[in-house]
């Protein structure tokens, strides 16, 4: 036997891992301390708390990798970028408001349309508001109008686009590559091309599918047409954040007739070959708010765009508008810039306010904690509470989340009806005939923390009767979740909707 064979060959790495073996113990006790710390410097959310110190310790390594990638809490960091150009767009508006300035008419607009409800309850629902939504006063003279589905949205849109004589400014969360989305755009390529200026944002996380199949290749040069993908993943601009996303619809023409709500821009909305489009809700808007829902585009283009604010806070922007109609409305704008929760505010507000009914549709009922007390809250005290969810969810683990609140929901007299296929998408709340809110949130986490949202406040007969119509007859196409059934549904179900509700807090 000769000695090379007797000597034993070492790997180089084997020090390295037999340290690693050492410490390996240590170092999960020391990276699980400062997930427990950061959790209890940063206040949050209990739950998610526990979930995330809980993952730490338990999971050695990619518990801490998990927190690290989704569990810090950075919105507030990557929203001040967005908040930083929002106040200078704010600061170059002010100085435009002052006599003999273009946007003068804009401030004796507010001071003169500024109103309040007629009815003590109404004005009881508004002052809630009025300390919530300061920058946005609540408008009389409007018109407001329920479209339901693309089938009667797309058509007015259009129509309006194609009328259009000095600008269009369009955001949409999604847009296809597809019928719909090419009629838009094509539409836009028009209007521009008769020397209509369009300015035309969309979501890049929301319309991926369009413009990775190139939907956008042959508009990047024509004169007149501009667009921007909204985006906060820029590394130009060291942002690097594609949490906060901007699910917005707007449409602003000639700073006189505005569309607004959940309806994104894509064939899954019109009837196609007898398929039924998905069930959701835009809004036709004249009178003094489409001045507030202008603004907050440009505020969202200049963010995206630095194009200057000179040129976008121009008069022809924001022209005369007589009143339109009878309702009142304010914005309700709400997203990570906003140092409190606005859109929670308001609709916990309204929703504790009620006294005799609440119709609530949403296509995702996974609500912050405090929303689900206010609905049961409600319902203890006898307001007659329905809420209206899809029977069949587009996102499996919302629908399977949602289902998981059901029991609490019904046990405190909530009615929850479940909206058979096609898949509604349809958002609104409407509280004692009185209040309507309408527009891009949903009633879940994401909407009510993450994304940039606006939604409108309405007060008036006309228009809550038409949209209260439209609930009524979501909910004759529903069956309607019964409490003895519901709790024997079989334990594998429950299962996965516990499962999906445990994973709330990564949102």
């Amino acid at each position: 036997m000769t000695l090379c064979s007797t000597i034993a060959v070492v790997p180089a790495w084997a020090p390295t891992a037999k340290l690693v073996v050492e410490l390996g113990p240590l170092l999960h006790i020391l990276l699980a301390l400062l997930v427990t710390i950061h959790c209890l410097r940063h206040r949050r959310d209990p739950t998610s708390a526990v979930f995330w110190i809980l993952l730490a310790w338990t999971f050695p390594g990619v518990g801490v990798l998990l927190f690290a990638s989704f569990g810090i809490n950075k919105v507030p960091v990557k929203g001040w970028h967005k908040q930083k150009a929002d106040q200078a767009f704010l600061s170059e508006r002010r100085t435009r408001e002052d006599a003999a300035m273009p946007l003068a008419y804009w401030r004796a607009v507010h001071d003169s349309l500024a109103a309040e409800p007629e009815t003590p309850f109404a004005r009881e629902l508004n002052s809630a508001m009025n300390a919530t939504l300061p920058d946005y006063p609540l408008l009389r003279g409007n018109h407001i109008e329920p479209l339901v589905t693309g089938d009667e949205a797309y058509p007015r849109m259009l129509e309006s686009i194609r009328s259009a004589k000095h600008h269009v400014h369009l955001q949409t969360f999604i847009i296809g590559n597809d019928a719909v989305g090419r009629e838009f755009m094509e539409a836009l390529r028009e209007r521009a091309n008769a020397g209509v200026t369009v300015r035309f944002l969309f979501d890049k996380f929301g319309s991926t599918g369009a413009w990775m199949t190139g939907l956008f290749a042959k508009y990047r040069n024509i004169p007149n047409l501009h667009m921007a993908g909204w985006t906060q993943a820029n590394p130009i601009k060291r942002q690097f954040q594609i949490n906060l996303r901007n699910h917005r619809k707007l449409l602003v023409v000639d700073g006189r007739v505005a569309y607004a709500g959940g309806i994104n821009l894509r064939d899954e909305n019109v009837t196609r070959a007898g398929q039924p489009p998905i069930r959701d809700y835009h809004f036709a808007i004249q009178g003094p708010i489409v001045q507030e829902l202008q603004y907050l585009f440009l505020r969202d283009w200049y963010f995206m765009t630095d194009e200057k604010a000179e040129v976008l806070l121009r008069a022809e922007h924001f022209p005369h508008l007589e009143p339109a109609g009878t309702a009142l409305a304010r914005v309700v704008n709400g997203g990570p810039t906003a140092e409190t929760e606005v859109l929670t505010d308001v609709f916990f507000s309204a929703i504790v306010a009620a006294r005799k009914q609440l119709l609530a549709v949403t296509p995702y009922l996974v609500p912050t904690e405090d929303i689900l007390r206010a609905l049961r809250s409600a319902a203890l005290r006898g307001v007659e509470v329905r809420l209206v969810v899809p029977r069949k969810n587009n996102h499996v683990y919302a629908g399977l989340a949602a289902r998981a609140l059901y029991e609490d929901l019904l046990t405190a007299g909530v009615r929850i009806f479940e909206r058979e296929p096609p898949f509604m998408h349809a958002k609104a709340l409407i509280v004692d005939d009185t209040l309507a809110i309408v527009g891009t949130a949903n009633l879940d986490v994401r909407s009510l923390r993450l994304n940039y949202e606006t939604n409108l406040a309405v007060y008036g007969n006309d228009f809550i009767n038409a949209l209260k119509r439209v609930v009524l007859e979501e909910i004759t196409l529903s069956g309607e979740a019964d409490l003895s059934t519901w709790r024997n549904r079989p334990v594998t179900q429950k299962v996965l909707e516990n499962f999906s509700s445990l994973l709330t807090p990564v949102l």
